[in-house]
This record gives structure tokens, C-alpha cells and sequence, in this order.
């Protein structure tokens, strides 16, 4: 009966190598949470999140003050108990937001330590529909200065090179008559039987605005678009997705099993990108998975590979991870001391325990501080 002896946390603020751009902002750092949770038998469970470009310190204030106190001594098997009182505890704080997914980092490397303490890889501790690797697809397309259309093409074109059947671009922050070239030349790259992703990331405001790109895209045959509104706008995910063939996906941003129900009962996503460190932790995410089963719509997480992959191969309707095959934009890679392989466009899970990987002492070192509850 291993019970939780102490905490770390940390936020890691890091540069990106090159200032990168999305439909309706602009990154030059990222901020990620880590935590580590080690039990009384000595065994250690990681868990992570993002929390934006700035805003670090509410991570640290989540953990250290709401919700450590809530786990320290108590049995780490008591998951589903341990999340209850931790959402509890943070009712006044946010449900969502920063607070939610520090609780989404704690609750994961509760998993990641059950999963360590019994020796067994995290898919299998979860019961794993796939055993050795699963689909994946290549996640780019950002907006940088002086990237033309035909290098966006060409960028694309480079990770079907790679293996991957599936690939992923931005798009929304141009005019529609400029966002139809870009989709034409990655299209016109990669070829009619790549699956063909476009992330809008909150880019449009009604759906008047949002027919005048999707009527361009159409005819290049997207597997989906992403996050066409605001992530609390579920009447217009609805509306678009009454309005067009393209399927509507989102909720990377979403919070709670019950927001991820409103979005299913409204029919506003055929794809769901729940994010696990984001929506409440593993826990969560799989409370949502099976929902979203009931409902016949498929699961698609977004960003954290290292995460979701696992998550992935343990869920019957999940069909891809996201992966990032550089540490341009999904710098936190620079944190963890080993790294996910593909393989003809298939991410290859890790077989050692738990994750299957730990923190980079020497880089968290150099981009943030250990704190310590006990």
C-alpha cells in the first residue's frame, strides 16, 4: 500500500529558437508545469502540462498550496478518490485553466507511479489495445516570417518523406483567398491519399466568417478542421458543423467530462483532441474517451505525444497522436531525458515502466527550480 510521501514541482519557462506564429498569436516562450510524486516504497511518477507564455508561478501556487496537501500521505492507489478531492478542493480556485491542469499533471504521475511500482508500461497498466506502436501524424505548418506557401508545401511534403499518412498545418491568419493557396500547395505536395489536417486555433469568430475559408477548402478534402472558434463557442462548432462535409474537431482546450458532454450532445465535433493535461489527467481523459464512445466520435489528442501515445494504444476509439517530430514548437522534449521513435507512421511505444522516461535534470535545472512539498 505505497502512500505519497512528497511532491516536487517546478515551472520550466523556455525560449523557442524562433519566434512562431499561430492563427491569432504569437509564441516566443513556453511555461510547463512538472511534478514528481514519490511514494513511501521509494518509487517515483512524473507528471507535466503546459500552461501558456507566461503564468508559470500559478502552476507552483496550485501545487504547493491547493493540492498537495490534499495527497500528501495518502495511498496513491486512491486514484479516482485523490481526484475527487482535488477538483473539490479547487472549486473557488478554477475548474479550469491552470488549476485544472495541475491537477491533470498530479493525476498523471499518480499513474505513472502505480504503473512504475507494478513494473509495467503505462499502455498495458491501462489495458492496451495496441501492444508495440500507434498511428500517428505529423503535426506543422506554423507561421513564420517569410515561410511562403511553397515552402509550407515542401515542409509537408518532407514528413510523408518521413512515413507519416497524415499531416497537419495551420491555418486562419490570412485572408481566405491566401489561406486557399497555402492548403492548395500542401495539398498539392503531399498528394490525394495524405490525410490532410487544418488547425485554426481559435481563429474565427462566427460562422459567417468561417464559410468564407471552408468554402475555399473543401475541394482539397481536409480529414479536419480544428478549432474554428473560441473553445466555449460550442453553438458555432455546431453550426459549421451542420454547414459542412469537412468533420469539425475540438476540445483541446476543454475541461471536465461535463463540457466534453454539451460538445457531444450539441453534435458540434465528430473528432475529439482532448488533451490529458489539460482536461483533468488521465483519470479524466478517460472518463471522456469512454463517452465519447458512446456517442461513435474518435478520439485525437492533442500535443503531448509522450502522454497520449500511450493513452492512445489503451483506447479503442482513438485513432492518432499528435506528434512532433523536432523540439522547434513542442520544446519541452528538451525536459525529458528520452524520446519517442516513429516508424512509417507509427509512433513506437516505450516498453519500460510507467512513461517511460523521466526529467532532464541538467535542463530543468537550467529553465526553472525544484520546490518541494511533503
Amino acid at each position: 500500500m505505497p502512500k505519497i510521501q512528497s511532491i516536487h514541482f517546478c515551472a520550466a519557462a523556455i525560449p523557442l529558437d524562433r519566434v512562431t506564429s499561430f492563427s491569432n498569436r504569437t509564441v516566443s516562450v513556453r511555461h510547463y508545469g512538472l511534478v514528481k510524486v514519490r511514494s513511501d516504497d521509494g518509487v517515483e511518477g512524473i507528471g507535466f502540462c503546459y500552461v501558456g507564455s507566461a503564468g508559470g508561478a500559478l502552476f507552483e501556487a496550485a501545487v504547493e498550496q491547493l493540492l498537495a496537501p490534499v495527497l500528501i500521505g495518502k495511498d496513491s492507489y486512491a486514484v479516482e478518490g485523490l481526484w475527487a478531492a482535488m477538483y473539490q478542493e479547487s472549486l473557488l480556485q478554477g475548474r479550469s485553466g491552470t488549476v485544472m491542469r495541475a491537477i491533470s499533471a498530479l493525476d498523471t504521475a499518480l499513474w505513472d507511479l502505480n504503473a512504475r511500482t507494478h513494473q509495467l508500461p503505462l499502455h498495458k497498466y491501462l489495458g492496451a489495445v495496441e501492444l508495440e506502436s500507434v498511428p500517428a501524424y505529423a503535426s506543422g505548418g506554423y507561421y513564420l516570417e517569410g515561410k511562403t506557401p511553397a515552402m509550407l508545401g515542401h515542409e509537408m511534403a518532407s514528413y510523408v518523406d518521413k512515413g507519416f499518412k497524415a499531416v497537419k498545418m495551420k491555418t486562419g491568419r490570412l485572408s481566405p483567398k491566401e489561406e486557399e493557396a497555402r492548403l492548395k500547395a500542401a495539398r498539392d505536395a503531399v498528394g490525394p491519399d495524405v490525410e490532410l489536417m487544418m488547425d485554426c486555433n481559435n481563429g474565427w469568430v462566427d460562422t459567417t466568417q468561417a464559410m468564407q475559408y471552408i468554402r475555399r477548402f473543401e475541394a482539397y478534402d481536409p480529414y479536419f478542421i480544428e478549432e474554428p472558434f473560441g473553445p466555449d463557442d460550442i453553438e458555432s462548432h455546431a453550426k459549421l458543423a451542420r454547414l459542412t462535409r469537412i468533420p469539425v474537431a475540438t476540445a483541446e482546450i476543454g475541461y471536465g467530462r461535463w463540457y466534453h458532454k454539451e460538445l457531444l450532445d450539441k453534435g458540434a465535433t465528430s473528432i475529439l483532441q482532448t488533451d490529458a493535461l489539460v482536461c483533468g489527467g488521465i483519470t479524466e481523459w478517460k472518463r471522456i474517451a469512454a463517452t465519447a464512445a458512446s456517442y461513435g466520435v474518435v478520439m485525437c489528442p492533442h500535443w503531448f505525444h509522450d502522454v497520449h501515445a500511450p493513452l492512445v494504444a489503451a483506447t479503442p476509439n482513438a485513432r492518432y497522436v499528435e506528434f512532433f517530430w523536432d523540439d522547434q514548437v513542442l520544446n519541452f522534449r528538451r525536459l525529458i531525458d528520452r524520446q519517442l521513435d516513429h516508424q512509417n507512421g507509427r509512433v513506437v511505444l516505450h516498453q519500460t515502466p510507467g512513461l517511460g522516461f523521466g526529467f532532464e535534470e541538467k535542463a530543468v535545472q537550467k529553465y526553472g527550480r525544484w520546490s518541494v512539498a511533503k
